[in-house]
């Protein structure tokens, strides 16, 4: 493996990946690997990685998947096994290439969804843990819903503008994405079977006004999950805890973190009185 820089891209099959590291690289130190919503890029996770780097002590690896924030474009449409494909294609490689060595994933929406996935069809001894947040299993109306108005919103109103701040190829990743989870096909997406063979620890953190999936979410991961798993749900926030509710939601995912790679002690010995690693 080459030396990564702090930011710039990596080459994975076809497609150059943006990415950013904070903290030591992943063949240095444990590493929390971010993985994105599906309107999401690493950008778009704002100073939530820098926070999640100074509170636990991990080092943090965020990127853009392909067809997001400065990453190579994608073919439309999306097959409706993207995610599998990001999580059994891609995301295998990319941690190779990175050089990790023991670590977390943490994911959101889209994200959770595929770390979930790569967690359970791949046995990596690596992997020590697992954070979704807002995951996806099965695809719900309410899901489908929310996703027809956020089409409409993007025909119509200034989203596309917005969005284009996060997106090189803005309309390459809202149709991509929008496209797929609105196909009459995609209905039958159903990756609960693969929680019942995740051999690490799980946490699951879920916005109790999330627009985009209810608690039904929650009740097949506890119905399926055999691994030890933990569930927070938050009253103040919807699809994405770490924007609405950002204070909850970093202390939730730092101390599961800690506690599965155990990256620093306990109590006052291990932090300083501004929250951070000794």
């Amino acid at each position: 493996m080459t030396t990564l820089a702090a930011s710039g891209f990596l080459s994975i099959g076809a497609s150059d990946l943006e990415y950013r590291m904070i903290g030591p690289a992943p063949d240095q130190a444990p590493t929390i690997v971010m993985l994105h919503e599906g309107l999401g890029s690493a950008a778009l996770w704002g100073d939530f990685p820098d926070r999640l780097r100074a509170a636990t002590g991990a080092g943090v690896f965020v990127y853009s998947r392909a067809g997001y924030g400065a990453s190579s474009a994608v073919t439309l449409p999306r097959p409706l096994d993207y995610m599998q494909r990001e999580a059994l294609d891609v995301l295998p490689k990319l941690l190779d290439r990175i050089g990790f060595r023991r670590g977390v994933l943490v994911g959101h929406s889209d994200g959770a969804s595929i770390a979930a996935i790569y967690a359970g069809c791949v046995q990596d001894h690596r992997l020590r843990g697992l954070v979704m947040i807002a995951p996806h299993f099965v695809v719900e109306d309410v899901s489908v819903a929310a996703i027809a108005e956020i089409k409409t919103a993007y025909e119509t109103t200034n989203l596309r503008d917005k969005l284009a701040r996060w997106h090189r190829n803005v309309d390459n990743a809202f149709h991509g994405w929008n496209r797929a989870w609105l196909d009459p096909k995609f209905r039958s997406w159903d990756i609960s079977d693969d929680l019942a063979y995740i051999r690490v620890p799980v946490a699951i953190l879920q916005g109790a006004d999330d627009q985009y999936g209810t608690m039904r979410q929650i009740e097949i991961a506890r119905q399926e999950c055999y691994c030890p798993l933990e569930v927070t749900i938050l009253r103040e926030a919807g699809h994405s805890p770490h924007r609405e509710a950002p204070e909850a939601t970093l202390m939730m995912v730092t101390e599961f973190v800690d506690a599965v790679l155990q990256t620093q002690q306990r109590g006052s010995e291990g932090r300083t009185a501004q929250g951070l690693p000794t």
